[in-house]
């Protein structure tokens, strides 16, 4: 039985939402390790003097923007994360326009070497409109980097970024390019079959099981396939896997007859990927059809840098 978990066509619409949300001021950019943004800084003053000699009141506090109570990050302190990793914050409710840049400015991004980066409000397929804003740089992270982010008073995280792993699956010549720290080696694959195709672009890996339990019916493809399947890399909030697939022992390099997931051999193939891959590695997806939206997981690196900044509330 082929497998994969690409939602169909008609499926493929999302809804006008936003998922792992965080929230910078507008772009920055650093050179320093200490170097912050200006805008994403709340603004703090202490009591002092002024000319006249005289005691000068200290201004009452601006209040923390409401939508920051119980805001979740998409990365977890002392995280060890791949390159294409974004900062994603999701809200409890949705962020009405006009609150968009109040919240912005209670976010902070630290990263050590200083990058070039911007939040950008995303519209994410599980999500209403204004519950997600995400941060990227604008090329992926170099390996090493240290990055803190403060998400208002209450939400503090430090993750690093590891060695690069970046993943190229070329759907025509059914091939799979992992280059690893500058090592290259390419592996064989199957992917969606015409009609079902794998989507285009790049992906960053969600997460990973060593094994799942696979639903045609959540998918929109009726009773087509329900079984277990070993060493999935998880790219997509639709259904997206890059997973050990025992059709592949056969067609791996020579064609494509999966429903949408990228399919790898028994013989260790699978396996040898699966525990080497972390969240935050990136797959790129070239010769497809349809790219993959913003939101369907964190199809990020599918904006160009213009229009990335152009999703920030502070542009």
């Amino acid at each position: 039985m082929t497998t994969g978990i690409t939602m169909r066509r008609a499926t493929r619409a999302w809804g006008a939402a936003a998922l792992c949300s965080l929230v910078l001021a507008g772009c920055s950019a650093g050179d320093g390790a200490d170097e912050r943004a200006a805008d994403a800084r709340p603004t703090t003053t202490t009591a002092g003097r002024g000319a006249s000699g005289k005691k000068e009141a200290k201004p009452e506090p601006v209040p923390e923007p409401a939508a920051l109570k119980g805001v979740r990050l998409n990365v977890t302190d002392g995280q060890t994360v791949g390159v294409g990793m974004p900062i994603s914050l999701t809200f409890d409710r949705p962020v009405p326009v006009a609150e968009r840049a109040a919240v912005e400015r209670r976010l902070e991004v630290t990263a050590r070497p200083g990058v070039t980066g911007s939040w950008s409000w995303v519209e994410d397929r599980n999500l209403h409109e204004g519950q997600r804003v995400d941060y990227r740089p604008r090329e992926p992270w170099k390996p090493g980097t240290k990055v803190t982010v403060r998400a208002g008073a209450g939400t503090t995280r430090t993750f690093g970024v590891g060695r690069s792993l970046v993943a190229t699956v070329d759907v025509r010549t059914h091939t799979m390019t992992v280059v690893k720290d500058g090592r290259t080696r390419r592996v064989k694959v199957t992917a969606g079959a015409p009609g079902m195709d794998t989507w285009n672009g790049t992906m960053v890996v969600l997460d990973k099981q060593s094994r799942v339990l696979m639903d045609s019916r959540t998918v929109g493809y009726g009773k087509a396939y329900k079984d277990y399947y070993n060493y999935a890399v998880h790219l997509t909030t639709s259904g997206t896997y890059l997973h050990e697939n025992p059709n592949a022992n056969a067609t791996a390099g020579e064609r494509n007859v999966t429903h949408g997931c990228i399919g790898l051999a028994t013989d260790g193939t699978a396996r040898r990927f699966y525990e080497e891959v972390i969240p935050g590695d990136i797959v790129r997806v070239v010769g497809s059809e349809e790219t993959v939206a913003t939101g369907n997981g964190y199809g990020n690196w599918n904006v160009g840098w213009k229009e990335w900044r152009a999703g920030s509330a502070l542009s």
